[in-house]
């Protein structure tokens, strides 16, 4: 199995490095391939961008939702300098609204989300490596799920999705697996008390099974800051476990 391992840990000395390692040897010794995209060493930037918005609109808007985007006036307002407000009114030129959405549509995605888009796509399974910040994944992390998971790539929408359905969202990814293994400063009691709840709900659920991965894992290895070196052996043979059977 071809398995793309996104990881988002600043400091390669860290204990979460540590089980991005025993988990690719797992990964290894089962036969798998493994890619690690390590978000820090390459630079990549969370943020969203006016260039990422082209990749969130395409043809699929219904008429009455598209009257609301005031699309000419949009482009306008977000030229930023009287030459780049002639640019823009030159590329808008005689284009309807819907014209508008399809070459915006056209203009594809920036040159860094395109390349990660490419390695999802050529995965079979997707594995995702971090600490849990604020109930979530690294902003790095979760910047990288905003700006690659995109309309047209990891789901689609309907009508009544564009009117505010959840069940609208047409899922468009087709991985059999995505496994999360991440490390905790809280104790196992407190995620059972809703922590763990909420990450289900918010990470699992609407990041990654909604756009159609088939079956989601969270690992979790609890209060690493305070474990002693039998528990953190114990949690770095669970993660090369978790390759190994992966």
């Amino acid at each position: 199995m071809r398995v793309l391992t996104v990881y988002a840990h600043h400091n390669p000395r860290s204990f979460c490095h540590a089980v991005l390692e025993r988990f690719t040897e797992g990964l290894r010794d089962a036969g798998h391939t493994n890619e690690v995209v390590d978000l820090y060493a390459i630079r990549f930037n969370p943020v969203f961008h006016d260039r990422d918005g082209p990749d969130w609109v395409d043809d699929s808007v219904p008429d009455d939702v598209l009257t609301q985007w005031q699309v000419k006036q949009s482009l306008m307002a977000g030229a930023r300098n009287p030459l780049r407000r002639i640019l823009v009114k030159r590329w808008i030129g005689n284009s309807d609204e819907r014209e508008l959405v399809r070459r915006l549509h056209a203009l594809g995605p920036p040159r860094d989300v395109a390349e990660q888009q490419a390695k999802v796509a050529n995965a079979d399974a997707l594995a995702f490596v971090a600490p849990v910040y604020f109930v979530g994944f690294p902003a790095i992390l979760k910047g990288w799920i905003e700006r690659v998971f995109s309309l047209g790539f990891a789901f689609g929408m309907t009508a009544d999705a564009w009117r505010g359905d959840l069940a609208g969202r047409i899922p468009l990814l087709t991985h059999e697996k995505a496994l999360i293994l991440q490390t905790t400063i809280w104790d196992e009691a407190s995620y059972d008390a809703g922590l763990k709840a909420a990450m289900k709900v918010l990470v699992d659920e609407y990041a990654l099974r909604y756009p159609g991965v088939k079956r989601v894992e969270h690992e979790y290895f609890h209060a690493v800051n305070s474990a002693g070196d039998a528990t953190r052996r114990v949690y770095l043979d669970r993660a090369y476990q978790l390759g190994r059977e992966f």
